[in-house]
């Protein structure tokens, strides 16, 4: 599934950090998520939160079941990285739908997602992810307890995309946006898009190689991908856009 854009950044200013108090969400974790994080690696601690009420978002009951094509993103728990502590929080419709919509709202978004107007336009672009066998994964970024960002975890090798590039089994694809603007423009999208990258290789052991297509007319993103350590592979055209094919390879992090 390739959305109108996999950038990092959906507006035209760099990929940025911190976190915008009007896109946060008062939410608790639930006891079941913290059960979770334990079972899925008793050294790995519960995702850290910025108040009393501001807490990672509990995974959406049975997500494990559905995702074996992706590795149990649910369960791949925080991560540490140089801008604080990040998690992958799969979506919960109910829950998450009013959060994605405002972001999808925002122009800057707009101009490459497409997704403006009622929360049902991104509802209909959530539910086929939500429903289907697991092939792509929609998640909200969580950063020291706060979610800003959207992310989707996709099997690049079972999209479409996979006949316009040379695709190799399990090549997995991440699409990215920043929630608010005041997160934009200081270089968050980069150290977000090299942890996440690090953290698919970490956890899918049959993956070499994460893939992206960012539209070319967003500079910025394609400027962060490649601080992330992505090279440039390729121009693609896609049915809504000519895309940047952007590559990880799990032979190069070292180097990249």
């Amino acid at each position: 599934m390739s959305p109108p854009d996999a950038g990092t950044d959906a507006g035209t200013e760099p990929v940025a950090s911190g976190a915008d108090g009007a896109d946060t969400l008062d939410l608790r974790l639930p006891d079941e998520l913290v059960a979770l994080l334990a079972e899925s690696d008793e050294r790995t601690p519960p995702a850290p939160h910025v108040g009393q009420s501001e807490r990672a978002p509990d995974p959406a009951p049975g997500t494990l079941a559905v995702e074996d094509l992706l590795d149990g993103i649910a369960a791949w728990g925080p991560v540490t990285t140089d801008v604080g502590v990040f998690q992958l929080v799969p979506v919960r419709l109910e829950r998450d739908l009013p959060l994605i919509s405002r972001w999808m709202n925002d122009p800057a978004v707009a101009a490459f997602w497409e997704l403006a107007g009622p929360e049902s336009v991104t509802a209909e672009h959530l539910r086929p992810q939500l429903d289907g066998d697991g092939r792509s994964v929609p998640c909200l970024g969580v950063l020291e307890g706060t979610p800003m960002s959207y992310w989707e975890i996709y099997r690049a090798d079972l999209d479409p995309l996979a006949r316009l590039y040379p695709s190799r089994p399990h090549d997995t694809g991440i699409h990215l946006l920043i929630g608010g603007v005041v997160n934009r423009g200081r270089g968050l999208g980069t150290s977000l898009l090299r942890a996440v990258a690090d953290l698919v290789l970490d956890r899918r052991l049959a993956c070499a190689r994460v893939i992206a297509e960012p539209d070319l007319r967003n500079t910025p993103s394609i400027s962060a991908f490649l601080s992330a350590g992505f090279r440039f592979s390729a121009e693609v055209e896609l049915p809504d856009k000519r895309a940047a094919l952007m590559v990880r390879d799990r032979a190069l992090r070292a180097v990249l």
